[in-house]
């Protein structure tokens, strides 16, 4: 199909405001989907996307309509995962179009993820048609919207199209407008193949199948490639598009969108953003955008049992070749047993590769307190990277320690507004401004720590706004912070699963609440046995678990008190000695019990 009777688009929009819905209804008024093969969410392949109503995966599609103009017109719909772990992901996809859809629910309004995907979509240049989707709703404010999308966005209000996808209305005039407001894919202006990788997944089968956008050129089977990242080189088995299962073509020319299976055996391979080119004829520079992704969350996931370790080590490899994103390598914890230091995009992508690990590969799995990377600056001018609070250098050898922050966007009611700014406070947050959005509603910019967010924010977020607020963040820089190692010592031994990196004057807190919890799940000994939280060589914090007592005495009947004071005294003894080379053994349990309350 000729160029100009192209267009590539994507669907933005805030989570739940029905994206997968809509494209659901464009796949059957296109009639690329047959009336059997239709079911709700047809693109989300995971039972768990289905579940949670989220994309994790990038699942592009190429529809056939023909326009008001009589010209059949070819349509790539590339659907983006909407979550801010994988915002890298779409901006990938984003750079491989040339317009998106955003999608604002006509109950809700414009959320904090609403602005941040239009940020992307001006960042990438792209054109926005703006949709007003729920508009079946009976609390369905469309006028209210309309100048959100003006005062908010700056967007006017008559280019608002208006729809309820579940329903059905208004899908004929989207597919109209994208033809006519979305500009054709530029002409290239050499024969030099350029191809943006913006996904891929691995086949059991063929491979893996990466899923690209011909910029310039074209490319066919048997075509010799080479990635400008890795600079390897391979020959193409097949091409093809969606439709929306893999259909093979002879050739995927200038502006087509569609897969590539060549001879690579692992995801780690093909990197999202790399440029494809001819391995004969290269082009000189790659098309911008690409960057490595780095994981910003760790966390240890160990097996319950340490004899599954060599299964939950397979389950993991083959999760790696689909999600080139996870990275794990091998530690090993006294605590714990053998396991894996493992890294994430962030919070939901770690819970999603945990979910999986145990719904597809029955894997029961423990995982310890998620961390984040710090920079440390030694006495000696030397940064190191720390991810693991094990491997924090000694005090005296630190110089200060830099944490990472988030830029976060954080959208409320305006009578929560007071809530939020003490949350904010709270979790060492720095408010930077205040921009009333209409009459109900305010913008709150902080700038927060990383480490801070990871767990309860968001829950907190939710529960104090009644679940009106909404937020969305984006990486910032490293600031450095008053930051300490805080160990647990168990009868004088250090326990390595339960070592934080935490901010000084959240350290005591910290201290006590983890302290009051091991006292509560390790057991009874038959010698006292302290629990301390410790800085350093400074004991902040201490618990002591008191010791099983046997009544020695309860066989003697009257008599002389010396004699019950000399059993007293000998057990006394026995508890001292036992003391000095007794061994606390924490079971199992009491490890999952912590881990598993947050702290």
């Amino acid at each position: 199909m000729s160029i100009e009777l192209t267009r590539n688009f994507s669907i933005i929009a805030h989570i739940d405001h029905g994206k997968t819905t809509l494209s659901d209804r464009l796949l059957e008024t296109t009639q690329t989907i047959t009336q059997r093969q239709q079911k709700d969410q047809l693109l989300d392949s995971m039972d768990l996307e289905r579940e949670r109503g989220i994309t994790i995966k990038s699942h592009p599609v190429t529809m056939k309509y023909p326009g008001e103009d009589g010209k059949m017109y070819q349509l790539n719909l590339l659907d983006t995962p909407g979550h801010v772990d994988f915002s890298y992901e779409v901006s990938r996809s984003l750079a491989a179009c040339e317009g998106a859809l955003l999608l604002v629910d006509a109950a809700q309004g414009v959320e904090a993820q609403t602005v941040a995907n239009m940020n992307l979509a001006q960042e990438a240049n792209l054109f926005v048609i703006p949709v007003i989707n729920k508009i079946d709703l009976p609390n369905a404010d469309v006028d209210a919207v309309k100048k959100q999308l003006e005062d908010i966005l700056a967007i006017p209000a008559e280019e608002a199209i208006e729809a309820s996808a579940k329903m059905g209305i208004g899908v004929k005039e989207i597919l109209e407008a994208v033809i006519a407001r979305i500009p054709a894919p530029v002409q290239p202006e050499d024969e030099i193949l350029r191809a943006s990788v913006f996904d891929s997944l691995f086949d059991t089968y063929r491979g893996v199948v990466s899923y690209v956008r011909v910029m310039t050129g074209e490319v066919r089977r048997g075509t010799r490639i080479r990635m400008m990242a890795t600079g390897k080189t391979y020959e193409v088995k097949e091409v093809g598009v969606f439709t929306p299962k893999q259909e093979a073509r002879d050739t995927l020319r200038a502006g087509d969108v569609g897969y590539l299976i060549a001879n690579m055996k692992s995801s780690t391979e093909v990197k999202i953003g790399d440029t494809i080119t001819d391995s004969r004829n290269s082009a000189e520079t790659p098309l911008p955008g690409f960057k490595e992704i780095q994981p910003m969350v760790f966390s240890g996931i160990y097996p319950v049992t340490t004899d599954d370790f060599e299964q939950l080590k397979l389950a993991m490899g083959k999760l790696q070749i689909n999600d080139a994103a996870f990275s794990y390598q091998a530690e090993s914890s006294m605590a714990l047993g053998f396991g894996f230091r493992c890294g994430f995009l962030g919070l939901l992508h770690m819970e999603i590769v945990q979910e999986r690990l145990r719904r597809e590969f029955n894997m029961d799995v423990i995982s310890t307190y998620p961390g984040v990377i710090y920079k440390v600056k030694k006495t000696d001018g030397e940064f190191v990277e720390v991810d693991n609070p094990t491997y924090l250098p000694e005090p005296q050898h630190i110089e200060e320690i830099l944490e990472p922050t988030v830029k976060a966007y954080i959208m409320t009611p305006n009578d929560y507004i007071g809530d939020m700014m003490k949350l904010v406070a709270e979790k060492r947050g720095e408010l930077l401004n205040t921009e009333t959005l209409d009459a109900t509603r305010v913008l709150l910019t902080a700038i927060l720590p990383l480490n801070e967010i990871l767990v309860d924010f968001n829950d907190r977020l939710k529960s104090m706004t009644r679940g009106y607020g909404s937020m969305d963040y984006e990486h910032a820089d490293y600031k450095p912070g008053k930051l300490v190692k805080m160990d647990i010592l168990i009868a004088g031994e250090s326990v390595d699963a339960f070592s934080v990196i935490v901010h000084r004057d959240k350290a005591e807190y910290r201290g006590r609440h983890l302290a009051a919890k091991l006292k509560e799940v390790i057991p009874q000994q038959l010698f006292t046995v302290a629990i301390q939280a410790t800085i350093g060589g400074k004991i902040i914090a201490r618990e002591s678990i008191t010791a099983m007592r046997k009544n020695v005495t309860a066989k003697c009947y009257g008599g002389d008190i010396s004699r019950k004071r000399k059993l007293l005294e000998k057990q006394k003894e026995g508890k001292k000695k036992m003391k000095a080379i007794g061994r606390v053994n924490i079971p199992q349990d009491a490890f999952i019990k912590v881990l598993k309350s947050g702290d």
